[in-house]
């Protein structure tokens, strides 16, 4: 990942807070014995409220009517519970939304997939897959009675989310575009540990980050950045509050950039402190094909042919415009894709293709 998001609080995290008290107020009291009865949620009277229009107002919509039930049938299921069980999920539950933690596979914290609570309790594990996994729909979010209390995820984007994070660009890849505050659709949030395959956080937002179409639904798609097929591993964190810089070293094994292929590039990552992280991110967002498939592209040509035009028009040595793309890569790494073209360029001018560029006369 080139660079975190920036964590904005909003009033969508509500939402949050209301499945925070269903599960451990009324789901993990459930065994005490208790009717299902909107008294529950007394100590929450905003989530009350809105129980209460679900539940039993006759103009409730069919969405909030599911919700209640799913509500309550999940509550049923937990009475059926031991302690010990009830105790294994609330575990679960908490560690599944410490997403910083199980980005950095903090030993301590054992998140659960539901492949987890499926073994655990197979009936419980489709009845919660059904309630989380439809928590991020806007066919809930915005309803009237749960929006009045939540607010709206388009102003959470639009607002909030766009005031502290201004690049326009995808951190997960850097060479995509964020929709801004000029376009009048928002980007999709991914949820960065997927839903598919975590229960207890589709709806927290430090698991849900704007990425690119091609990041999240061309190459990330459902993959899972804690977890590989032989077990869990490091992640970069979306929201951190540290920025690691990426290491990017290309190097080129063709002096015929007009023949140049995936095949004849090389690409090294670093630092070396962070390199699971970044093994990770390689993996998940398809980082070394894409990268490469930039430098084989008309932008990486063009960006050569800059460097000869520049050389001829105006006099400027190659290295001293290479010297420039490279002040321009530190003070503004993402755009215009600056931190992949130092790269390129750099890589170019190792292979010898600045010295051909002068022994030719011109670009080679």
């Amino acid at each position: 990942m080139l660079f975190p998001y920036v964590y904005v609080p909003h009033q969508m995290e509500k939402m949050q807070t209301f499945i925070d008290f269903i599960f451990f107020e009324v789901w993990c009291k459930a065994p005490i014995g208790l009717a299902f009865h909107v008294n529950l949620f007394d100590l929450e009277l905003d989530l009350k409220e809105v129980m209460s229009e679900f539940g039993f107002s006759p103009k409730a919509p069919e969405r909030g009517k599911t919700f209640y039930k799913e509500v309550k049938s999940i509550y049923e299921s937990f009475a059926m519970l031991s302690a010990a069980q009830v105790d294994q999920l609330r575990q679960w539950y908490g560690a599944n939304n410490e997403i910083q933690k199980i980005c950095a596979n903090d030993p301590a914290t054992s998140p659960a997939r539901y492949a987890d609570v499926t073994a655990f309790a197979p009936n419980l594990a489709a009845q919660l897959g059904a309630f989380f996994k439809g928590l991020y729909s806007r066919d809930l979010l915005g309803l009237a009675a749960l929006r009045a209390k939540i607010g709206d995820i388009d102003d959470h984007y639009n607002q909030a989310f766009l005031s502290a994070n201004r690049s326009e660009k995808c951190p997960f890849c850097g060479i995509g575009d964020i929709k801004g505050p000029h376009h009048t659709k928002r980007e999709a949030y991914d949820h960065y540990l997927p839903k598919a395959l975590y229960p207890f956080n589709s709806i927290n937002f430090r698991n849900l980050a704007p990425a690119c179409h091609e990041c999240n639904s061309t190459y990330k798609q459902a993959k899972d950045p804690a977890h590989n097929a032989a077990a869990r591993r490091k992640a970069f964190y979306p929201y951190s509050t540290e920025n690691q810089a990426i290491e990017i070293t290309i190097d080129l094994g063709s002096a015929d950039i007009d023949k140049l292929a995936p095949a004849d590039i090389q690409i090294a990552f670093g630092p070396p402190e962070v390199h699971e992280e970044i093994a990770t991110w390689i993996d998940v967002y398809g980082i070394d094909e894409r990268y490469k498939a930039k430098c084989c592209s008309g932008d990486a040509k063009d960006w050569l042919e800059q460097i000869r035009i520049l050389r001829d028009a105006h006099g400027i040595a190659p290295d001293a415009s290479l010297a420039n793309v490279q002040q321009q890569a530190e003070k503004a790494p993402v755009a215009n894709s600056n931190f992949l073209k130092q790269a390129f360029l750099e890589g170019c001018q190792r292979a010898g293709l600045f010295d051909l560029m002068a022994e030719q006369g011109g670009a080679p």
